[in-house]
């Protein structure tokens, strides 16, 4: 009897050993990745094509929380900055840090004009864009630099400077449209 209790302990041992050495339970682990097309993968957590429990993004990672509570993050380009922007006429919300799956902007599925020059005046984009169902445009912008960003839409506009160094918003909430 003594030596099946024996052999039944260490095979207890053996196996949570195993799954200790094999990590163990995996909720909430982080797991640090290089997407293969970031921007891509950035895209469908803002378009709302892939959904998680919590998306957001920094001056330099993509952090996603699924369902389960384990959470990736990805690295972004060295060369290039995110940066979100909802353009508002009544209402915003106070935000530094975008949530690509939590944060709604005012004005979701609109055409702006938006225009961001670099600071010697180098026009960077001119173009019609659309906001996403949460309100927000997505921009990706080259690093440690300030831009001057114009958005119009209806007859109104807001003018605003925004930079890309290190720590800086991924979110702007605060471009009022008058």
């Amino acid at each position: 009897m003594r030596k099946k209790i024996f052999i039944a302990a260490a095979l207890i041992a053996v196996v949570l050993g195993a799954y200790i050495i094999a990590g163990g339970d995996k909720t909430q682990e982080t797991v640090k990745q290089t997407a293969p097309d970031i921007k891509q993968l950035v895209n469908n957590y803002s378009s709302g094509k892939l959904n998680a429990k919590s998306a957001s993004i920094t001056s330099d990672e993509l952090t996603v929380t699924a369902d389960n509570n384990d959470k990736t993050t990805y690295s972004l380009p060295k060369n290039e900055f995110f940066v979100s922007i909802a353009p508002y006429v009544n209402k915003t919300h106070p935000c530094a840090t975008h949530s690509l799956t939590g944060c709604q902007g005012e004005m979701a599925n609109e055409k702006f004009n938006v225009t961001i020059t670099d600071r010697d005046g180098k026009v960077v984009i001119k173009d019609e864009l659309q906001s996403f169902d949460n309100g927000f445009i997505d921009f990706w912008l080259p690093r440690d630099q300030t831009f001057h960003v114009t958005i119009e839409h209806g007859g109104k506009s807001s003018e605003s400077e925004i930079s890309t160094f290190e720590d800086d918003n991924t979110c702007i909430s605060t471009m009022q449209l008058t």
